[in-house]
């Protein structure tokens, strides 16, 4: 026989080592890393919606005087040439 048999112990080899456990700092950054993405989605669907509520309940409101905004910017213009 030879002598390779006798070389010595085999080494288990390693499998895939387990990631190492985040810090608190790295998920408080992971966190605020979300939060800033959740943050900036919410204000492109928000912005919007918010100015054509303000457009809309202005609308409503001087529909309610008897005017409307056209009519008002008319007035604003007569103004502002007669000055």
């Amino acid at each position: 026989m030879t002598t390779e048999l006798h070389e010595g112990h085999i080494e288990a080899t390693r499998l895939i080592e387990a990631p190492a456990k985040l810090s608190w700092r790295e998920k408080r950054e992971l966190r605020r890393r979300k939060r800033v993405w959740f943050e900036e989605i919410l204000a492109w669907i928000l912005v919007p919606v918010i100015l054509f509520g303000c457009y809309w309940l202005a609308t409503i409101g001087l529909a309610a005087v008897g005017t409307s905004p056209e009519a008002l910017l008319d007035g604003i213009k007569t103004i502002t040439s007669s000055l």
